[in-house]
């Protein structure tokens, strides 16, 4: 009797032992699984790596730079300004804040396409996002940080005054271009984000912000100590 109990015992070990490998897609869907079960850390990595690489695909592409050439100081303004305030404040700002701003913003990106059009109450807190993006947050917050950024990274000064002086002065020289660039892409982009599935919107972003962290770096992001000091001097007299 003890032999056949031997066997069977055997045979349920057998079996464990062939279902073992099945644990690794387990481990495999955990990888896939970590953006849903920590967004926060996901796009800080996103923000900090797409803003990085876009910098480093405007040197080598529209600048024809070589590996060797690529400005790594310049492109560690984009790794600071990446990682602190896309990364970090943006989370804050358009996940947190605007759920206690916009009460209606969940619900609506719930609903379908043919029912946000008919959802007025929510077609008008889509609205007020996208004016509050174009109007207060990106020419009052995020110009002057990654002008302040630019300093810090660049600049000669160890002054955090001098950093926020200098960056918002070389800000006020290019306010014209910068928010008449600003408006041509994110009026229509926010337009679009805001009435997209929550887990979607994000991501959105961060696809948009690689293009236009390309512009500007190509228009923006080159460190020219004599050129900015003299239109430092020139704007402050």
């Amino acid at each position: 009797l003890q032999v056949p109990l031997r066997i069977i015992h055997n045979t349920k070990l057998t079996t464990k032992s062939f279902s073992s490998p099945a644990s690794s897609p387990k481990s495999s869907s955990g990888i896939m699984a970590f953006p849903k079960e920590h967004p926060f850390a996901f796009q800080m990595i996103v923000a900090t790596f797409k803003t990085s690489a876009a910098d480093i695909v405007c040197q080598t592409v529209a600048e024809r730079k070589s590996l060797s050439e690529i400005d790594w100081r310049r492109n560690g303004i984009f790794v600071v300004f990446g990682f602190a305030y896309l990364g970090g404040f943006q989370w804050y700002l358009m996940v947190n804040k605007y759920r206690q701003w916009f009460p209606t913003m969940e619900r609506f990106a719930k609903l379908s396409f043919a029912e946000k059009i008919k959802d007025t109450a929510g077609m008008m807190e889509a609205g007020k996002m996208v004016l509050f993006d174009v109007i207060v947050h990106l020419p009052m917050m995020y110009f002057p940080v990654y002008y302040t950024v630019k300093e810090f990274v660049g600049g000669t000064s160890w002054n955090p005054v001098d950093w926020a002086k200098d960056g918002c002065t070389k800000y006020y020289g290019n306010m014209k271009e910068d928010l008449s660039a600003m408006i041509k892409l994110w009026g229509p982009s926010d337009c679009v984000q805001f009435v997209l599935p929550m887990y979607i919107r994000m991501p959105f972003r961060h696809l948009v912000s690689f293009f236009w962290t390309a512009y500007v770096s190509y228009t923006r992001g080159s460190i020219e100590p004599e050129e900015n000091a003299k239109v430092v001097e020139d704007v402050s007299k």
